[in-house]
């Protein structure tokens, strides 16, 4: 009998339907990954799972967990079943957590809650599980907060919650999208690892099919809340039947061709840049300590040329950004864009920075969800000398929202109109209305299901064309970085450890640290053309 069985699941939430006979099974000790873009209803069925919908939805079919029918249970039921027999780790570790308590509280309050064990004993199986998942008690002592810990450190603090009672099924939603590919690695490892050690079942809800190749023994593919495709992995990958698979598929691999840059002189310069932060005394007597987040620092950029930044989590990408952008000053090194310093004396050089734009991660919070597209993408207009105003100004919002792929009539509407893939078009089109002379994308497509991210990718080349982009393009997903950049930057702990033209670096690797990066990386196995 299998331990999770879902039958001609339907999902209504006030009469729009959302889940249409969806039909999966799970067994003790196997994987499921269900896939799809965004929208496609996979959250919604991990969710129906939990019984954790939102008010006005109905359902119809049956969800049997252990020979029981989830859909007829009771909240108190419910109650008892969340934690100890299904676990959920969700896909943003910092939302998930309570940045007021102690990650050992966090994880003894699932195994209090179920009165499973006295206090004294919970703690126990706190230092157990987070020991389990990797983060030893001598290193991540029960008393640490959240904030103190790295992304895939509160993603291990989620793991442990959700395995604290060992439950029978473990539903995963997007556990890995926001982490580098070694911090990723090593998640998937530890989820496998919890399968085989616990027997449980796991439920992967991802968009990254790269990640479940090689991971999970079923998949299912799921679009418009209907399962259009499944089946065991291997025989999914090489036999694919729906060319809505296939298209998705081939989006995880997308390529773009990038024109030669034109102009070969320099444009960005950055010589030995050291960027310290001041940590707390550990002692009132005891002399200061810093952190050295980029520890002497240089290369070059040249008008017209696309530079990729990659490395883990902490290495001192975002550090660095901030320094090139003029909103951090740097305790030694010069940072100059043609041929101009960013930071004057201890002022940042507010006619360079007027020459620099940035594209952020997340489309949504990046904007003022009060204002129209025209208000916002016209906001770099302030830093002007002599902004343009009446037509010239419309026909400015004209061009560069029809150059992103969008329509004149979208500077009317509002920024939750749109879907995230537009947003983020958004966001491209507010960086290019005052023709900066450097963009710099901040892991830009990271947040975005791979249909979409192989559109802005595409933008990204149809814009090169048109406006011979200059652009530092920082990113921990090493597939886009190879396609979109000429020459790439590796960095690890502040120090820019092997830099190259993107392809002799990516084929060739010379550092250590570099392989480890390529090594880590998530592949799809080839896929054989279609039979006639």
């Amino acid at each position: 009998m299998s331990l999770l069985q879902i039958e001609n699941l339907s999902l209504t939430i006030h009469g729009i339907p959302i889940l249409k006979q969806v039909s999966l099974s799970i067994d003790p000790g196997q994987i499921v990954a269900v896939t799809g873009e965004s929208g496609s209803g996979k959250s919604m069925t991990a969710l129906a799972v939990m019984q954790l919908l939102p008010r006005g939805a109905s359902t119809e079919g049956a969800i049997w967990l252990d020979g029981q029918d989830l859909l007829t249970r009771s909240e108190p039921d419910l109650c008892a079943l969340r934690g100890a027999s299904v676990g959920m780790v969700f896909q943003e570790p910092m939302t998930a957590l309570n940045p007021v308590k102690t990650i050992g509280d966090q994880v003894m309050e699932t195994i209090l809650i179920h009165k499973a064990m006295p206090p004294t004993q919970a703690r126990t199986r706190a230092k157990e599980v987070l020991t389990r998942v990797g983060l030893q008690p001598d290193r991540f002592p029960l008393s640490r907060y959240p904030h103190e810990l790295s992304g895939g450190q509160r993603q291990r603090v989620v793991i442990a919650m959700a395995i604290a009672l060992r439950p029978r099924l473990l539903i995963a939603d997007e556990p890995t999208t926001a982490l580098d590919v070694t911090t990723q690695a090593q998640i998937l490892d530890l989820l496998k690892g919890l399968v085989r050690e616990y027997d449980m079942g796991l439920l992967m809800i991802t968009h990254d099919l790269a990640v479940v190749s090689d991971m999970a023994d079923q998949i299912i593919v799921m679009r418009h809340g209907e399962v259009v495709e499944s089946g065991a992995t291997q025989h999914l990958l090489h036999h694919m039947q729906h060319p809505y698979t296939r298209m998705l598929f081939e989006a995880s691999g997308h390529q773009v061709t990038l024109a030669e840059p034109a102009h070969p002189q320099t444009l960005l310069e950055v010589t030995q840049v050291v960027r310290d932060y001041r940590l707390p005394r550990k002692g009132l007597l005891d002399a200061p300590r810093h952190h050295r987040a980029v520890d002497g620092v240089s290369f070059c950029l040249n008008r017209g040329e696309r530079l990729g930044l990659v490395g883990e989590s902490g290495c001192g990408k975002s550090t660095l950004t901030r320094a090139i952008l003029g909103l951090e000053e740097v305790q030694s090194g010069q940072i100059q864009l043609g041929g101009q310093p960013v930071f004057t004396g201890h002022k940042p050089n507010l006619a360079v920075r007027r020459r620099m734009q940035v594209v952020f991660q997340d489309p949504y919070g990046s904007f003022n969800p009060r204002h129209r597209v025209a208000r916002l993408i016209t906001e770099p207009f302030h830093l002007l000398d002599t902004p343009p105003t009446g037509s010239d100004r419309q026909d400015r919002i004209s061009e560069i929202l029809t150059a992103v792929g969008l329509g004149p009539d979208d500077a009317g509407k509002y920024i939750h109109e749109f879907s995230g893939g537009q947003r983020q078009r958004i966001a491209i089109a507010r960086a290019l209305i005052i023709r900066p002379d450097l963009i710099l994308f901040d892991e830009a497509v990271s947040a975005l299901d791979v249909s979409v991210r192989a559109q802005i990718l595409d933008l990204l080349a149809e814009l090169c064309d048109a406006y011979d982009l200059t652009y530092l393009f920082i990113s921990h997903d090493l597939s886009v970085v190879r396609t979109i950049t000429d020459r790439v930057l590796v960095m690890q702990s502040g120090r820019i450890v092997e830099q190259g033209q993107t392809k002799q670096v990516f084929e060739d690797p010379q550092h250590p640290y570099t392989q480890t990066l390529i090594a880590a990386a998530p592949r799809l196995p080839e896929i054989r053309p279609l039979m006639a």
